[in-house]
């Protein structure tokens, strides 16, 4: 799978504040008949990857005119490397804040898994725009309301190795898409993992005050099961969000697979209804 950001106009990329955190930042395109300001869109990645996973996503939002900050937390793709022993999900929490203030005004946030409930987490007292989680880690309310039946806890180690994917394919993922991972992937903060997974943390992982969560939001879930769907619409009831499964779609595959579209278009969707929502 190509890197399909390469084909956009040159782009800004630096490294951002004490922890050098890589930012990329591409200017969305100037629509004729528009005048409106627009809030800058901050995607925020999950476990083992980092910004190349939007690769598929940024020019669709650049051409649609939406500035696009595309960060990695610490340790991730290019930013600077730490000991991953050490790192912990509130230390994600302030990387991601270090970005909210280099936009210069309150973003519309949208985050992937580990990033999806880190934007949440961050979004019970930042100020933002909106908000968008993609196949989010669930929060301690959604696990103790729908929990998974037989939970395979992993005793955490001193860091967690970048999954295997055996597969060569998978429903929605052709075998240059899993290529594109493999070439990527990294080892993730086990600290971290911890606080988020149920796997690692069972039910007691981070809460979420959806009633703190006041800005519009969407709710992007790869269903699987019924399940699977309960526990989007559950996440969607939290956050007070739109909602929108995607039936027999795979969790990498929303972001890198051949049926992304669909949840870029839904969130384009959900953009236009959105975009001139006041700052609350």
């Amino acid at each position: 799978m190509k890197d399909y950001t390469k084909s956009l106009p040159d782009h800004i990329a630096q490294y951002i504040g004490e922890q050098d955190l890589f930012l990329e930042i591409f200017e969305g395109d100037k629509l004729q008949g528009r005048s409106d300001h627009r809030p800058p869109l901050l995607f925020v990645h999950g476990a083992y990857t980092g910004s190349w996973m939007w690769s598929k996503y940024i020019p669709h939002f650049v051409q649609q005119g939406w500035t696009c900050y595309v960060m990695n937390l610490r340790s991730h793709y290019k930013s600077r490397v730490h000991d991953m022993t050490r790192v912990t999900f509130e230390d994600y929490l302030e990387d991601i804040q270090e970005i909210i203030t280099e936009c210069g005004e309150p973003p519309i946030l949208i985050g992937f898994s580990m990033g999806g409930i880190l934007s949440q987490k961050l979004a019970e007292s930042s100020p933002l725009r909106g908000l968008v989680v993609i196949d989010s880690s669930l929060s301690q309310e959604v696990l103790r309301s729908a929990p998974y039946s037989e939970v395979d806890r992993i005793m955490p180690g001193l860091v967690v190795p970048a999954p295997v994917h055996q597969e060569v394919t998978s429903i929605d993922e052709s075998a240059e898409d899993i290529a594109f991972q493999r070439k990527y992937l990294a080892m993730e903060s086990s600290q971290a993992f911890s606080t988020f997974s149920a796997f690692f943390g069972g039910e007691d992982v981070v809460s979420i005050n959806g009633e703190s969560i006041t800005c519009p939001s969407l709710v992007i879930k790869a269903v699987s099961s019924e399940e699977e769907d309960l526990r989007g619409r559950l996440t969607a009831e939290q956050l007070h969000a739109e909602y929108a499964g995607l039936w027999h779609t795979t969790h990498t595959g929303l972001l890198v697979g051949q049926r992304y579209i669909e949840a870029v278009e839904i969130i384009l969707k959900w953009l236009k209804r959105n975009e001139m929502c006041p700052l609350v």
